[in-house]
């Protein structure tokens, strides 16, 4: 059978394994099993959340209700803008197939950072547009105005703070870039981990309302999948200037998201204290990884995000790594296929990351 050409140079994303995968290729019981490949939030939900989900849960054959009302009204409000100014999705990933799709066609051309947020690419490719990647592995702005100069771009994409690696550039920085960018060009702040960037660091902060007002061409997403911890309920959003949500919306099926994601975002939003705890905890566990590499003579990342990126140099390589942590319960992200020779690991609970330690010490050991 034949299909659309443009799909034949398409790699298909390769999400984190889950427990379920684990279990069957390696024997091993559940609860000895520690995921952090996937960036979930491993404090779990806000209680408050959950309460609310069972409580709605038999209204599940109801569809929801298709204008979003009570969750726009409450991201307006969080982020002092219009409800017309957003746009909800399934996860922050659709908002960004709803712009490639909206912008791009064979004769397109989108700009990145030479490693950063998979589907980027995948969605361009889906168009058939021309990616263009930057030298460095980490956002280099110099080599993204240099390449604009050279190239010109119908999208661009800035990951701040960047996924896989953790780096975020600051927000001034950021501004000034900007500035030097066409009006017809769409650029894409992916602030998916923005909540952990603005908490560490308040110059890395973008503020939705703030960037959409001084540059109309640009769109803000973030999700409720990382703070929040609603990575299965998959619900993000958009924020920009209305005549970017109006053509966006006419990429959008209705009934997105469903009506327990709707109940559980709004919910969500209620509890920062929950959200707020989460980070805090999240950073003092990271300083932990930060001094288990300088211990062993690796570099890491300096991250932005519940993740860090271990880099094993000529050390050891992360591909095995990665395989061996696996084969003992432990799931983390190889970046191999990124051409990074490096594993992700998601910033876990202190006693996940004390049994992570343990078990790193062990393969490494090994692998010697």
């Amino acid at each position: 059978m034949n299909f659309n050409k443009v799909l034949d140079n398409v790699t298909i994303y390769e999400a984190g394994k889950p427990i379920e995968l684990v279990v069957r290729e390696y024997g091993i019981d559940p609860k000895d099993i520690i995921k952090l490949a996937s960036n979930e939030n491993p404090y779990g939900t806000s209680p408050k959340v959950t309460s609310k989900v069972k409580e709605i849960a038999g209204n599940m054959f109801v569809y929801p209700d298709d204008s979003m009302y009570e969750l726009k009204e409450a991201l307006a409000n969080k982020f002092e803008v219009n409800e017309s100014n957003i746009i909800v999705g399934s996860g922050s990933d659709q908002i960004l197939e709803f712009c490639v799709h909206a912008k791009c066609d064979s004769d397109s051309k989108i700009l990145m950072s030479k490693t950063t947020f998979a589907m980027y690419e995948i969605y361009g490719k889906q168009t058939g547009s021309k990616i263009l990647k930057t030298k460095d592995d980490e956002h280099n702005l110099e080599q993204f105005a240099s390449m604009y100069k050279e190239h010109g771009a119908d999208i661009i994409f800035l990951c701040l703070p960047n996924n896989p690696l953790g780096e975020c550039l600051d927000k001034d920085d950021v501004y000034e870039f900007l500035e030097t960018i066409d009006k017809d060009t769409l650029v894409v702040i992916d602030g998916a981990y923005q909540e952990y960037a603005s908490f560490k660091d308040e110059k890395k902060k973008i503020n939705p309302k703030d960037l959409i007002n001084t540059f109309p061409n640009c769109i803000y997403l973030g999700t409720f999948s990382k703070a929040y911890a609603l990575g299965g309920m998959r619900v993000g959003y958009g924020i920009a200037q209305e005549d970017i949500i109006k053509t966006l919306y006419k990429l959008r099926a209705p009934f997105n998201i469903t009506t327990l994601t709707l109940a559980a975002a709004i919910e969500a939003l209620k509890d920062e204290e929950f959200v707020t705890s989460c980070i805090a905890k999240n950073f003092d566990e990271m300083k932990r990884y930060e001094e288990y590499a300088q211990k062993k003579g690796f570099d890491y990342i300096d991250s932005y995000t519940n993740f860090i990126t271990l880099k094993f140099g000529d050390l050891y390589s992360s591909k095995e790594v990665a395989q061996n942590l696996l084969e003992l319960g432990v799931i983390v992200r190889d970046l191999t296929g990124y051409g990074v020779n490096a594993i992700r690991i998601t910033i876990g609970s202190m006693s996940q990351n004390t049994r992570v330690f343990k078990v790193l010490d062990s393969v490494f050991e090994k692998l010697k």
